[in-house]
């Protein structure tokens, strides 16, 4: 008999993504260079063209700074914490799933706010843990109910709690009050608060503040506020004892070098990176308004990305999609009738709303 997976591996799904498929785009005979990709909520208007320079000279015949020593003191500078308390990794995916390997025990607990990005789940599942879910309601505008939350954790005591902040694909931005409740709830297990889109939320706060607590991570990425999702890049922040347990299960060599050499370089881009997201910040409120004057219900968001309502989500995408547009629908999140749209260049998002209005019935009766 062959050697069989752990059990709780035998049936782990898999988390969808939004992204382009070249399967998918084969089968339809789509060009996928004649896309434009709204499924990915990524900065349009990143990186700066002269980062680009720096993959010219990279030494490829070298083995990458397993430690990124370079870019965690670069991170410390900016965030005011000594480069103890910053774990660099391949994308924040890899890190909660290197959090889920570090702490998690086979029966434990994972709580998680939902609806909400589907890594979590699986992060739990992995580590043979128990889930319980918090589903806020649509009629909330999901947004959680903060002492059901509090109250749900205390209850059950999870050993790991996961909040996206802002939340994907809902955009609903949590208080720094909201978050410190959350923490005193669970002063034995950890809360990994995901921060990957906190560049784009509006009244952004500071959440360093906790990293001085024994049962908080960061994690933050570079792929979205710098454009690099090819590149693969983020890291943790967290009280000086845990970045030493999750570096110590962290594989060698984790980031690659072009990683490391430029998301060390677009940290000295401060003023392009603020004239970025102002750019996005326009394109995103005029992209609102296009929608809206379609007829289709937008609803409220923090982050650089929204939710549309369209009816039935994967029709919507699979017509856009003959169009020459891939949006992201939310099927995977429990929200079929949506999908989740961020904007990109002003051009590209009038393509966008002329090519709804393609498709959208006579009337612009989405339901």
């Amino acid at each position: 008999m062959p050697l069989r997976p752990r059990r709780h591996i035998a049936g782990l799904g898999k988390c969808h993504h939004g992204g382009l498929d070249p399967a998918e785009l084969a089968s339809r005979g789509i060009d996928p260079d004649e896309i434009i990709d709204f499924s990915i909520s990524t900065n349009p208007f990143m990186p700066p063209p002269d980062i680009r320079e720096i993959l010219r000279d990279l030494a490829v015949t070298q083995y990458p700074d397993s430690a990124a020593t370079g870019l965690r003191r670069r991170l410390a500078d900016r965030l005011a914490v000594p480069p103890e308390n910053i774990l660099v990794g391949s994308g924040t995916t890899e890190l909660i799933r290197l959090v889920a390997l570090t702490y998690l025990r086979v029966g434990d607990s994972v709580f998680v706010v939902e609806p909400t990005y589907g890594e979590y789940e699986v992060a739990a599942r992995l580590g043979g843990a128990r889930l319980r879910r918090y589903r806020a309601g649509e009629k909330a505008g999901f947004r959680p109910d903060i002492k059901e939350v509090t109250g749900l954790i205390r209850a059950g005591r999870p050993r790991i709690c996961f909040i996206c902040n802002p939340n994907n694909p809902t955009g609903v931005y949590l208080p720094q009050t909201a978050i410190e409740a959350i923490l005193e709830a669970m002063p034995d297990g950890l809360l990994v608060l995901d921060e990957a889109y906190a560049a784009f939320a509006e009244n952004e706060w500071d959440s360093t503040a906790f990293v001085g607590r024994d049962n908080c991570v960061l994690l933050r990425s570079m792929t979205k506020d710098y454009g690099l999702p090819g590149l693969r890049l983020g890291y943790a922040v967290a009280h000086g004892e845990i970045i030493a347990a999750l570096r110590r299960v962290m594989p060698p060599w984790s980031v690659n070098s072009a990683a490391l050499a430029v998301g060390a370089a677009v940290l000295e881009r401060d003023e392009y990176l603020r004239q970025s997201l102002r750019q996005v910040r326009r394109a995103k409120y005029a992209l609102v308004e296009g929608l809206t004057g379609l007829g289709l219900e937008v609803l409220p968001s923090a982050a650089n990305y929204f939710l549309v309502k369209v009816g039935d989500g994967a029709a919507f995408r699979s017509a856009l999609l003959a169009q020459g547009i891939q949006v992201r629908d939310c099927a995977s999140f429990g929200l079929p009738e949506y999908v989740r749209l961020a904007p990109r260049t002003p051009v590209e998002n009038d393509n966008l709303v002329a090519a709804i209005a393609a498709v959208l019935p006579p009337g612009g009766d989405n339901g």
